[in-house]
């Protein structure tokens, strides 16, 4: 039985009792950990696949030691520049015991969050109801306002109706008294001239 596993960004192929070098871990030495993201698990002939991980499987293990890798020389020239720079790296790695593989355990606890899940759920239902009857009672005040709101807005509008309609008549009003005037003063002026051509 064998497992692929990614720990600390890194992808391995892990058996019982393996150890493994990844990169540094912030557990101490001689703690347990769980590693959860598997990626493929082959059992007895059976291969699962994740899409990305395998549901239901863990590999716990145990950290050993932290320690340092090999020297890396870096060294860095630019001929004919008088550029020329060395440095050196050491990666920190911590090393672990690869104790089983297999399906994870469900926890009790998750069955007692989805009992306490579904005890609030049921509760939730009443206490929504009353809100609703809340805003259903102001949704009625709100219908029986808006009538008498109605009824107020056609009052102002034929108030300020009958201002416009008293003020069409006055203009009416001048304007045919303009026009008798002109027409009274056009017909003196035609009995002046009348009166002129026969003195003449």
């Amino acid at each position: 039985m064998f497992a692929i596993v990614e720990v600390a960004g890194q992808q391995f192929k892990v058996e019982k009792d393996d150890k493994i070098f990844v990169n540094r871990l912030p557990q101490k030495e001689g703690e347990k950990i769980t590693v959860e993201k598997v990626l493929l698990v082959e059992d007895g002939g059976k291969t699962l696949v994740g899409t990305p991980v395998v549901k239901g499987y863990e590999v716990k293990a145990t950290v050993i030691t932290h320690l340092k890798g090999d020297k890396v020389k870096v060294f860095k020239k630019k001929r004919r520049k008088g550029y020329q720079k060395l440095n050196g790296h050491r990666q920190l790695f911590t090393e672990i015991l690869i104790e089983s593989i297999g399906k994870a355990k469900a926890a009790p606890k998750a069955k007692a969050t989805a009992k306490k899940k579904e005890d609030s759920a049921e509760e939730k239902p009443a206490a929504k109801t009353a809100p609703k009857a809340k805003n259903e009672a102001a949704a009625d005040s709100k219908t029986k306002a808006a009538p008498k709101k109605a009824t107020a807005k056609s009052g102002t509008e034929k108030k300020k109706e009958e201002p416009k309609a008293t003020a069409q008549k006055t203009t009416k009003a001048a304007t045919a008294k303009k026009n008798s005037a002109t027409a009274k003063g056009s017909t003196a002026k035609k009995r002046d001239d009348k009166e002129k051509k026969e003195e003449k």
